[in-house]
């Protein structure tokens, strides 16, 4: 019978992911895709060859795992129920915005922008395990909001579009082209907050605007 691992193994296994995480992710964006190799990762995060082929065996398993770590929602913190359209849209929209300005995400976009043309894998990595599957809870839930009567859309795939857009055009993507761009926690709560108001306006059911 095989023996499980302890949770102290388990501890040291989680710790050396993240350090493999990290590391890939700077030599990724410092020496390109192509010009870093699973060797210098390892060496870069302190593990052994063994350690991180174990976990990793190809460039391209490492790099989804990177996307599927950044873009990670806290299982703990559920998407709200519908009902309330206003808090459901503030506790999204505070979410995607503490997405978008986690330390590495701004990086790792950077490392898809720039080797897209060589390695169109990434961005399709990138736009499957990272973008969508976020977008599609965001519609889902919109779609539910419109059935429960609390909001009247009918394309909730749009709406989505439209919602998160808002915050990203603000929050995200001046940091592609101005390094020094960095909102205060109030500026970024304004921007969520104009565009709950915008949706509540546009998809708001009556009555249901001060909820």
């Amino acid at each position: 019978m095989t023996a499980q691992p302890s949770e102290y193994h388990r501890r040291v296994a989680a710790q050396k992911r993240t350090s493999i995480i990290e590391a890939a992710t700077k030599l990724f964006l410092d020496s390109g895709y192509d010009g870093t190799s699973l060797a210098r990762i390892a060496e870069a995060a302190g593990v052994s060859r063994a350690t991180l082929f174990k976990q990793f065996t190809t460039k391209a398993a490492l790099f989804e795992a990177i996307v599927t770590e950044y873009w990670k929602v806290d299982d703990e913190a559920p998407f709200p129920e519908p009902g309330n359209l206003r808090a459901g849209l503030e506790a999204i929209g505070r979410r995607y915005a503490a997405l978008l300005t986690q330390p590495g995400m701004a990086a790792l976009f950077r490392i898809v922008i720039a080797e897209v043309p060589r390695f169109p894998e990434l961005g399709e990595t990138q736009f499957k395990l990272g973008k969508m599957p976020y977008f599609e809870s965001v519609r889902r839930y919109l779609a539910a909001e419109n059935a429960a009567g609390t909001a009247r859309l009918d394309d909730a795939e749009m709406a989505a579009t439209q919602f998160l857009g808002m915050i990203s055009n603000y929050v995200f993507w001046p940091r592609m082209l101005l390094a020094r761009w960095e909102p205060d926690d109030s500026a970024i709560t304004n921007a969520v907050d104009q565009a709950v108001l915008t949706m509540l306006a546009r998809y708001g059911a009556p009555g249901t605007h001060g909820a």
